[in-house]
């Protein structure tokens, strides 16, 4: 990995940074050169080919997608880099300027223990030609490449953890956006599911119930009436459409079904739900003979098993988990038992998101029901809901 972030993450500042450090190249470039020319050095002539050769192949190096990309490529264009420029400091003294921007190019196209290597090379290299040049060794010709590689490193690293920082900023404000927008389907689903659920719950208890009452009213009647009476034929045709209406109400109760039994019973429902649970073991079982169920009977106890088996999941720490739908005369009963680590019932908490015990007993009473939990520390949970089965389902 580079010290640098690849290029297509380069912030306007970054890209600013690194016109910068081209144009101190070319600057310092330009001034060995010049310098050369004015003072007219023996060498001037050599000075301004090995400074023109510098440019170029710097220029060639940063136009090259090879040396971006590759480690290999960036560490042989380096090494071209740095042989010229060791001719330069034996030109001239004026080339122990271009150690510091060489500092950042080994910074930002090397891993970072080669770049560590190659920074410490040139700064040995801008020591040896500042005392070769001017013959004697003083404080001054460590001092210099020392602390402007020092800089360099610093600078790059400090860069590099604000970096990383934004960047886990950036993921995490990701993950935010991403988790907000799951949650706001996930409650227009939940809100779209509990409107069909009371729906089909008021259309069962008033409607349908209403049509049913109509029906066996109008069946007593025409029992009292005489064979042959006028109105036998307009009851018979009256219960006719309140029996048509009954049907077409239930076939909305129906339609208005949760999805997961929408294709199946309330006890293969149940089998699935009980296939997808992450974490303990669960086994479902029907007890007694298998009827159908009013729609709000089966919504309810669906929910019911689904809020039970979530609080085993996110609290009990359970192995095992059974759910068991009993069928009898009178009743239907849901049970869902496990071998967690328990609770007191009378201190348990009021729920979260209304999938807590309250909310489960609140659907239970709601269909005359009875909800009932049984539960220490360290004996595991048992919860059971009793639906009595109506008269006219």
């Amino acid at each position: 990995m580079s010290a640098a972030p690849p290029s297509r993450s380069l912030t306007p500042v970054t890209r600013v940074l690194r016109l910068c450090l081209h144009a101190l190249f070319a600057g310092l470039l330009a001034l060995a050169a010049g310098r050369a020319v004015a003072d007219s050095a023996p060498r001037a002539g050599w000075v301004v080919a090995v400074c023109a050769l510098l440019a170029a192949g710097y220029a060639a190096g940063v136009r090259a997608p090879a040396v971006a990309r590759s480690a290999r490529a960036a560490g042989a264009w380096l090494a071209g880099m740095g042989a010229v420029w060791a001719a330069l400091l034996v030109l001239s003294p004026d080339g122990l300027w271009l150690a510091f921007p060489l500092y950042f190019l080994e910074l930002h196209l090397l891993r970072l223990r080669w770049a560590l290597a190659a920074v410490a090379v040139t700064a040995c290299a801008a020591i040896g030609g500042f005392v070769a040049h001017s013959g004697s060794v003083n404080p001054g010709a460590f001092l210099g490449p020392l602390i402007g590689g020092a800089v360099a490193v610093a600078t790059v690293l400090g860069y590099q953890a604000l970096y990383r920082e934004s960047e886990r900023r950036r993921e995490l404000i990701e993950e935010l956006i991403a988790t907000r927008a799951e949650l706001a389907a996930a409650e227009r689903g939940a809100g779209i599911l509990a409107e069909r659920e009371r729906l089909a719950r008021e259309i069962h208890d008033t409607l349908a119930q209403g049509l049913s009452s109509i029906q066996l009213l109008l069946r007593a009647a025409e029992r009292t009436l005489p064979d042959g009476a006028p109105a036998v034929e307009h009851i018979a045709r009256a219960r006719e459409a309140a029996q048509e209406n009954l049907a077409e109400a239930r076939r909305f109760v129906r339609a208005l079904t949760p999805p997961d039994l929408e294709h199946g019973s309330l006890a293969a429902a149940l089998e699935r739900l009980c296939s997808g649970v992450p974490g303990p073991r669960v086994r479902f079982s029907v007890s007694g003979a298998p009827r159908e169920l009013p729609t709000p009977y089966e919504v309810a106890l669906l929910r019911i098993a689904q809020s039970a088996l979530a609080n085993v999941v996110r609290h009990a720490r359970a192995g095992r988990a059974e759910i068991t739908l009993t069928f009898m005369d009178t009743s239907v009963t849901l049970d869902v038992v496990d071998d967690g680590r328990g609770f007191d019932p009378a201190s348990a908490p009021s729920g979260e998101g209304g999938f807590g015990l309250p909310a489960m007993r609140a659907r239970a009473e709601s269909l005359g029901g009875l909800f009932t939990v049984e539960s220490d520390p360290g004996q595991g949970t048992a919860v059971a809901v009793t639906l009595p089965l109506p008269l006219e389902a």
